[in-house]
Parts: C-alpha cells; sequence; structure tokens
C-alpha cells in the first residue's frame, strides 16, 4: 500500500480532520497523482453532512482535482511522471454496458465507481476522494491538463464545468442560440462563460439584484431579475436553452415559462423530486431534461474547449486546513463562485 495524508471525516465531530490514509499499490494501468489543487464542491457538503449518521465509513471527499503524475504502472501509454492531469467524478465503469460504449461512463448502467464513497470494481474497497496528497487512478480515467490552464482555477472544471458542458454541447448551444442560465454559483458562473464561448446570447436569471453587474462582467449580454414580474414576463418563451443551475428545491415552473417554442429546460442544480404541471410542457412543446458530471470523450472536449477560449472557475484558493471553514461558508452560499483547497500544506 501507498501511504499518504488527508482530510476524512471525524462522525464524533462533524468535520473532517487530517489523517493518514492509505492508496493501493499501482495495478498496471494506474497512474499516482500528487494532488495538488481540489475544489469543493456542494456534493462534498452533502456527503459530509449524510456520513454523520454513519459513524463505521470511511469518507475522504474531493471529486475535481488537478495534479501531477509521479509514477505510472506498467501498462500505462500517454502519461509519464511530471506531466500535469486533472481527474473528476467518476474513476471507473463497467465498459461495456450501451452507455460506456458510447462514451457516456457517466451513467454506466452498473452506475459508474465514484471518485470517493464508490466501491472499487476489483476489491470492493471504498473510494477515497481528492482531499488528500496522491490519488491513484486508472489512466483512463485521467485527462491530460491542457497547456495553459491555471491548475488551480482548473479543478473545478472537472465536475461544475462538465455538468454544464455536456447539456449545452447535446442541445446544440452555438451562434444564434439564446441561453438562459438561473443560478449565478459555481455551475451557473460558467455555464455562463461556455454559453457566451459558444456564440449564444446569454442572460443570467437570478433573484439578486446585485448580481446583474457579475453577470455581465461573466459575458452575459442581459440580466433578469426573477422577483420582477414584468421582467419576466417580458422574457416569456425566450430562450432556446435555460440551464438551471440552483441547488435549492425550487418551482422549475417560472423557467419554463421563459423557455422557448421547442426548446429546453435543463434541471441541474437540484437532483431531488419535482413537480411539474403538464401545461406547462404542453404549450410551446417544451421540454424538461437533467444531466450530471460527463463520459470521458466530452470531458477531454470540454477541457481543450476551455484552453481555447481561456476558461477557469473563479476561485477563492484556500490551504487545505481551512477545509471546515470552506464547508460551512459553502452551505452559507459565502462564496464566489468556488473554493479550491491548496493541497501542498499535507506535505
Amino acid at each position: 500500500m501507498r501511504p499518504t495524508t488527508g482530510w476524512r471525516a471525524d462522525s464524533a465531530t462533524r468535520t473532517l480532520r487530517r489523517a493518514p490514509l492509505e492508496r493501493r499499490d499501482l495495478r498496471p494501468d494506474d497512474i499516482a497523482v500528487r494532488v495538488e489543487y481540489c475544489g469543493v464542491c456542494h456534493t462534498d457538503l452533502h456527503a459530509l453532512q449524510a456520513h454523520r449518521s454513519d459513524a463505521n465509513g470511511v469518507l475522504v471527499p474531493g471529486h475535481e482535482f488537478t495534479g501531477v503524475v509521479t509514477d505510472a504502472g506498467s501498462a500505462v501509454s500517454g502519461f509519464a511522471p511530471g506531466a500535469p492531469v486533472a481527474v473528476g467524478n467518476i474513476v471507473d465503469s463497467c465498459g461495456v454496458c450501451r452507455m460506456c460504449r458510447a462514451g457516456q461512463e457517466n451513467f454506466c448502467r452498473s452506475f459508474p465507481t465514484l471518485t470517493y464513497g464508490g466501491a472499487d470494481r476489483q476489491d470492493g474497497t471504498t473510494t477515497l476522494g481528492g482531499y488528500s496528497r496522491e490519488y491513484v487512478v486508472s489512466h483512463r480515467f485521467a485527462h491530460h491538463l491542457p497547456a495553459g490552464l491555471d491548475a488551480a482555477a482548473a479543478a473545478p472544471l472537472l465536475c461544475a464545468g462538465v455538468t454544464v458542458w455536456e447539456p449545452l454541447r447535446a442541445l446544440g448551444v452555438g451562434p444564434g442560440s439564446t441561453v438562459a442560465v438561473a443560478g449565478l454559483g459555481g455551475l451557473g458562473h460558467l455555464a455562463v462563460k461556455m454559453a457566451t464561448a459558444l456564440g449564444a446570447t446569454t442572460t443570467v436569471i437570478s433573484r439578486t439584484p446585485d448580481k446583474a453587474g457579475e453577470a455581465r462582467g461573466l459575458g452575459a449580454q442581459e440580466f433578469v431579475l426573477s422577483t420582477d414580474s414584468e421582467q419576466t414576463e417580458a422574457n416569456r418563451d425566450r430562450f432556446d436553452v435555460v440551464v438551471d443551475t440552483i441547488s435549492a428545491p425550487h418551482d422549475p415552473a417560472p423557467y419554463l415559462r421563459m423557455t422557448a417554442m421547442d426548446g429546453t429546460l435543463s434541471h441541474l442544480g437540484h437532483l431531488g423530486p419535482v413537480t411539474v404541471d403538464t401545461l406547462d410542457l404542453l404549450i410551446g412543446r417544451k421540454k424538461l431534461s437533467s444531466a450530471g458530471s460527463g463520459g470521458r470523450p466530452s470531458t477531454a472536449a470540454m477541457l481543450r474547449f476551455c484552453a481555447e477560449h481561456d476558461i477557469t472557475a473563479d476561485i477563492e484558493l484556500l490551504p487545505s486546513s481551512q477545509v471546515n471553514s470552506a464547508l460551512e461558508r459553502l452551505e452559507r452560499n459565502d462564496v464566489r463562485y468556488r473554493f479550491v483547497l491548496d493541497m501542498s500544506d499535507l506535505d
């Protein structure tokens, strides 16, 4: 086994504590990655909260990280020590189902192996995430980090970035498209940057009037205040794609009303039950969709696109020793727009 150090959930204190960890010895197709930067995702917060009732499980969060290859297995090609890499929230899949064969490992029929909290497909051990100094992963689920992308600001692309990238591409967003992004947080700000770079006329929908300037600074051409009925009515049946990144439970009806005829509301932020009045779909032949994470081809394409258009997340970089503060602030939405942990203090 390979010893390392990371941040492990402590059920007694309901926080993360620094602890020794072990990574598996390298399999032939594995690479060892020295984790340099790891993004802090709402999923990490939810996992920690859920872990409070399970004192027996081992939880090390973190599923969007960048680092450097330090070692490689005998069957690895394309990755050598010193190579900068990026890893997202999936580290394995069955590889044979229809979804995997289509390059959508994120929809693997037998469920993908998650970067943390998953079960390793070979030995059944629980996967431990990127809040650590080293991670061992199959090279098939690692990506070259393109030159020119800041390694810290690129880390959130591997979860938040690809989560909004996949529906934008699947829905054909490009020049001539009208896109609205509901919510301006970790997902939303990247959706604005990507939609704009794809050539779409991009609008931000928010209940916070102070975000109008932020939205335009990110590239949005327009801003709609969701609490202003005159503004929402003026934008009724307008947008080809509405990307809903709001993380709290909410009614999708106002956003469906702003979706154009034959347009799509892509519901990304809140992954829970949704109640929809069929008439909100019927009037205008509107569609309600969702997406999550991304397959390997899509993730690689997203990284290339971001390098070409100089797109990274707007981040607040913190030493990993401040992880508990970051999670507490994230719960209060006190971040613009993504926390990233510098793991070098684990040496």
